[in-house]
């Protein structure tokens, strides 16, 4: 069964380009660390989500594949440490998780 987690991240406007240097730096840090998935990032154009929202995206095959996945990266201290930069930035956040039907 494939699951697909999101991480919903609206930012500041203002601070666009500060939130997404660091996200840059959260790209590089998924590219050199094996546990940590490599997800895919979105901004929203046009839509429901306002275009001040960053969307990071990555699935995975099973229920505890994306548990694991969770528990990697509250375990990373170089992720916490970007984390802790970029928050200030964030206006909301959450995570969703979809499970596919088809």
């Amino acid at each position: 069964m494939v699951y697909k987690m999101r991480f919903v991240q609206s930012y500041d406007k203002r601070d666009e380009a500060a939130f997404l240097a660091l996200e840059k730096r959260f790209i590089e840090l998924e590219e050199k660390t094996e546990n940590l998935k490599k997800g895919r990032r979105y901004v929203s154009v046009m839509g429901r989500e306002a275009v001040n929202t960053m969307i990071w995206e990555a699935e995975y095959d099973s229920m505890e594949e994306a548990v694991r996945a969770l528990k990697a990266i509250q375990e990373n201290p170089e992720h916490d440490a970007l984390l802790e930069k970029q928050v200030c930035f964030m206006r909301d956040s959450y995570v969703e998780l979809y499970q596919q039907i088809g």
